[in-house]
């Protein structure tokens, strides 16, 4: 059964996610930062009109790096998450050197339990992104990496993605620059997680971009319609 998960920030974004048959959203604030944890306010709105599972980012700054006090914050704001709904987290930290801060990631994993998380970008930007893989697939609770493969997107990612797929394909959750000719080829490799945001939103009547129900119906097609071996 593959996956369809939709990044929203407002009510609105959730109810349309919804309504395009996405399978789970993933929630953000300051989209331009990469992303980083909402408002559990935000969360607790959501959970009111979307019965979409939630996953919300962890993530005090932009950049992967984490400090103590930051850390103690994030263990703090994910009970507050939990409480306003969150069924799940995202998050994932690298040490300035570039490997995979496990120290951190787990103590963080430790705090959300059992609620699963999934492991963002981070992977991506690891200064040995193989190592980074080897590093992070047995940390307790994982059950998805978000993942294009490259820092520079999923164009750039895809030779990396079709490697890394023969060995994680069950956890990986391609997103970042997904665009729709992606989706056979990463399916016929063994992927059937996708993670999409630009891609289904078009400009609301504000000017500001808004996810768009039709648009999520649409990519919902596409990846039912590719199959994974």
């Amino acid at each position: 059964m593959s996956l369809l998960e939709v990044i929203t920030q407002t009510q609105a974004d959730a109810e349309a996610a919804e309504a395009g048959y996405a399978d789970r959203i993933e929630v953000v604030a300051d989209v331009r930062a990469g992303g980083l944890s909402p408002d559990p306010r935000v969360v607790a709105g959501l959970r009111r009109v979307t019965s979409l599972p939630i996953r919300v980012v962890l993530r005090a700054r932009g950049g992967f790096r984490t400090t103590g006090p930051e850390l103690d914050r994030l263990r703090r704001v994910a009970a507050e998450h939990a409480d306003a709904g969150a069924g799940g987290f995202v998050f994932g930290f690298l040490e300035a050197a570039g490997a995979v801060d496990t120290a951190a990631t787990a103590k963080l994993a430790a705090a959300v339990a059992p609620l699963p998380w999934t492991f963002h970008r981070a992977v991506d930007n690891a200064a040995c992104p193989d190592e980074a893989w080897r590093a992070i697939e047995d940390l307790p609770g994982l059950d998805g990496v978000l993942t294009a493969g490259s820092p520079r997107g999923v164009d750039a990612g895809m030779e990396a993605l079709l490697r890394r797929a023969a060995s994680y394909a069950p956890l990986m959750l391609v997103g970042g620059g997904l665009r729709r000719k992606h989706v056979a080829v990463l399916a016929a490799a063994g992927v059937d997680a996708f993670h999409v945001g630009a891609a289904v939103r078009r400009r609301g009547v504000s000017g500001a971009p808004v996810v768009d129900a039709a648009l999520v119906r649409e990519w919902r097609a596409l990846v039912d319609a590719s199959p994974c071996l």
